[in-house]
């Protein structure tokens, strides 16, 4: 009998192509996702050196980095330059043959949101896109992680690409969560606890009674921020509710060949008895709503909480907050919500369920930008887009607006932004911003007060 594996181990084996010089290996890649951003860059650059895509239907293509998300919007966008990267890779995706999910395509989206919502992401399957939240469809028992744009050309060029076997980890919840805790209170309890660097050179595997318990939804915020703990991926080993998220959809096996795929997608998660080099648990019953504090998501802390007494200076000094000080009360200027980690159906739902019948406070300026233009269609026919209008909210267009700044659109120089999206650095959401990521209900529940509020006393 072989050894127990586990999951990760699963798919790597499966796609190993050739043992390569040094220890490194050539993997197979499923599928391949270019943006507007890089994507004219990879693909001219392959047409210059005279190679062509292997295999287009492997291969494709959404407009979401740049994209403006105001209503009525075209090719034209608020970063100088940015209709120069549409038109670019919109005319070199055409060339090339490959799929293209363009600006007014109803389909249109987050990368990271398009394909689960396709079925391009499938359990077993190696999927690679010049994003780091790539991760995030490792929900699906995928492997799936960011890559450089060179990367993304050697690939589509050879169906292959370059790597050396990272090391595995395993982070276990444990109980279930309390009401009012949500997935992305889980990933920013580990980073906090564990450090941004805690996951570097590792593939993670979230697994626990609360991590089954998730749905795809908050599956997917949980692997979103593997990054953000500098892990190669984050994966969660497929089940009942993966098959079901993926039954039907466009680029999904159908009819008996689903089936067939189903049986063997059981094979994948990790055996009893598999060996993991680090194992890391917590207790999800103890976790808390959380917010962050500083300009990186280690960060952060439970809502009841306070700066701590040691947080470095630069990170304080940035924030404008002072070691000591608690976290509830702080005044915000605007609040976000949207991004490839909360902008899903389910998030909008959570934050418009506390909204509904309520008002953002005077002064705030409120945004809710749709992972995808079919969750923005699902979100309208649920009247969620009204009870955001009526509590203040702008209700957009989808894309990554507001959650990764390159020269557009921003809030107000120095505003304090509470946001649901992954990144909290310096700049991210634009120049001198103050950001502090926390869930779409923590966001919501701010709003409404004007400063950082638990979201389970707006509920009460």
């Amino acid at each position: 009998m072989s050894d127990p594996q586990t999951l990760f181990g699963k798919i790597w084996d499966r796609h190993v192509v050739a043992g390569l010089a040094g220890g490194a290996e050539l993997l197979a890649i499923d599928r391949i996702f270019l943006h507007e951003r890089t994507g004219a860059a990879a693909l001219n650059s392959l047409k210059a050196a005279g190679r062509p895509v292997a295999d287009p239907s492997r291969v494709f293509c959404v407009m979401d980095h740049i994209v403006d998300t105001r209503p009525g919007r075209g090719d034209q966008t608020l970063m100088p330059g940015g209709q120069a990267f549409i038109t670019e890779t919109r005319a070199a995706a055409r060339e090339a043959g490959i799929t293209l999910f363009d600006v007014t395509d109803p389909d249109q989206g987050i990368v990271h949101v398009v394909s689960p919502e396709m079925g391009i992401v499938l359990p077993g399957c190696t999927l690679i896109a010049p994003d780091s939240h790539t991760c995030t469809q490792g929900a699906f028992g995928a492997l799936a992680w960011g890559i450089g744009s060179s990367e993304a050309e050697h690939s589509m060029a050879t169906g292959t690409l370059r790597l050396t076997r990272p090391k595995t980890m395993r982070v276990t919840f444990t109980g279930t969560l309390a009401p009012g805790v949500t997935p992305k209170d889980m990933i920013l309890t580990l980073i906090a606890r564990h450090g941004a660097g805690g996951g570097k050179g590792y593939a993670v595997e979230f697994a626990g009674e609360a991590v089954r318990a998730l749905d795809m939804e908050g599956r997917m915020t949980l692997c979103n921020m593997a990054t953000e703990f500098s892990a190669m991926t984050g994966m969660i080993a497929p089940d009942a509710k993966t098959y079901d998220w993926l039954r039907g959809r466009r680029y999904a096996p159908r009819d008996a060949m689903f089936d067939r795929a189903v049986a063997d997608w059981q094979t994948l998660p990790s055996d009893e008895g598999a060996r993991f080099d680090i194992e890391i648990d917590i207790d999800a019953s103890a976790i808390e709503p959380m917010i962050s504090w500083g300009t990186s998501p280690e960060h952060s802390s439970g809502i009841s909480g306070s700066v701590p007494a040691d947080a470095p200076e630069r990170p304080v000094a940035y924030m404008g907050v002072e070691p000591g000080q608690k976290l509830i009360g702080l005044p915000i200027d605007a609040a976000f919500i949207g991004s490839c980690t909360n902008g899903r159906l389910s998030d909008l739902r959570r934050a418009a369920a506390l909204l509904k019948g309520r008002h953002v406070a005077s002064g705030i300026k409120a945004l809710v930008v749709p992972g995808s233009m079919a969750v923005r269609r699902a979100a309208e026919a649920e009247g969620l887009d009204r009870i955001f209008t009526a509590a203040g909210f702008e209700w957009r267009m989808s894309g990554c607006s507001m959650c990764f700044y390159a020269g557009g659109e921003s809030f107000p120089a120095g505003s304090r932004v509470i946001s649901s999206t992954n990144r909290n650095f310096e700049g991210r959401q634009g120049p001198n911003i103050r950001t502090h990521i926390a869930s779409p209900e923590t966001v919501a529940a701010s709003a409404i007060v004007g400063c950082i509020a638990d979201p389970r006393e707006i509920a009460a």
